[in-house]
């Protein structure tokens, strides 16, 4: 398939600018699997998930949290810069875009939020390696003096509500540029009803970053280079996917981050501990080791996600859930509501 396959039109009415007051009561689009590869949909509340999970299943949460990883600032020369942070290195180094008139040099000094003082230390594609230059740890320092790293068509900037919202409530393990944004819409409320149902549940780690949004810049899928993002599946999770499966019950992944987690660590064929990178891009060809269910969001048109949500229930019937979810007025992207997947041909 190539990248224009994966176009639609979507009305910017309908892209979510700022968050529901309370979690679940984002709408949820339950979507059906139907014998001709196209789908019937019903319209429901987030909150109506409580009917549609049973005791014997397993949701998998990413417990990656957000970090305030966009900072404003100034080259010594005092050109005015854009930093977003890709990923943290160690206690004072880290990967980052920079946008800025143009490219800083190695050994430049860079001041950021009138506060954090970093050296260019070297490139690496697009990429700019920053040493933080501060004494105190750049992850201190981001929550500090960073701002939240609304995506791109979200058109405001970042408010004190977004440290809270722009965060699910399992969020623990701290190196995200982005949430994983399915998990946006669980409560502790909602949590706590699951649980006194029976319902087992599992967390892994994909720390999400800005690559997530880069466009794909190729027609033909298989040049595309899939962006690197790190990933954690401890025994814990393996153990509570084999438990599931020999009790009958469904692996359900709480967004498309716990869907490549799971997914990376089972490459050779069986769920096994993993630890490290992945670059691991699924298209429609792609056959499904682990994961039978999917809690989503909505994703951009031509995106690597809707490439995998559309491998995960058809291409047909992904086309048709989106089309209803238009005509329906659904909120889109991260802000906006979710939908409940079936893995194709189940």
């Amino acid at each position: 398939m190539k990248l224009s396959d994966f176009s639609y039109h979507l009305p910017s009415q309908l892209i979510a600018q700022q968050a529901l007051p309370d979690r679940a009561a984002s709408r949820l689009l339950v979507v059906h699997n139907t014998a001709n590869d196209s789908a019937s949909c019903d319209d429901k509340l987030f909150s109506d998930l409580i009917e549609l999970i049973q005791a014997d299943d397993l949701l998998v949460f990413n417990n990656t949290r957000v970090i305030p990883a966009r900072l404003y600032g100034k080259k010594s020369t005092g050109g005015k810069i854009e930093v977003l942070v890709e990923r943290l290195l160690s206690e004072h180094l880290l990967l980052a875009h920079i946008k800025s008139s143009k490219s800083p040099k190695e050994g430049a000094i860079l001041t950021l939020e009138d506060k954090i003082n970093v050296e260019v230390v070297a490139r690496q594609g697009a990429l700019f390696e920053l040493k933080v230059l501060n004494k105190s740890p750049l992850l201190e320092l981001l929550e500090q003096y960073g701002h939240i790293p609304l995506p791109p068509y979200i058109e405001r900037a970042d408010t004190v509500d977004d440290r809270e919202r722009y965060q699910t409530v399992f969020a623990t393990k701290s190196g995200a540029v982005a949430a994983p944004t399915a998990g946006l819409h669980f409560t502790t409320e909602l949590l706590a009803q699951l649980a006194q149902k029976g319902v087992q549940t599992a967390q892994v780690t994909l720390h999400v970053g800005a690559g997530t949004f880069q466009p794909v810049r190729v027609e033909n899928l298989e040049e595309h280079t899939m962006h690197s993002e790190w990933v954690e599946v401890d025994a814990t999770v393996c153990k509570a996917v084999a438990d599931c499966k020999k009790r009958g019950g469904k692996v359900i992944a709480v967004g498309t981050t716990s869907v490549r987690s799971l997914e990376s660590a089972a490459q050779d064929g069986e769920l096994k501990p993993f630890s490290g990178d992945t670059r691991l891009f699924i298209t429609p060809r792609y056959q499904f080791k682990v994961v039978d269910r999917m809690i989503t969001n909505f994703h951009l048109s031509e995106s690597t996600l809707l490439m995998l949500v559309s491998a995960f229930s058809g291409y047909k019937t992904i086309k048709h859930a989106y089309q209803h979810a238009i005509t329906e007025e659904y909120r889109f992207f991260s802000y906006g509501d979710a939908m409940y997947l079936t893995l194709r041909g189940t």
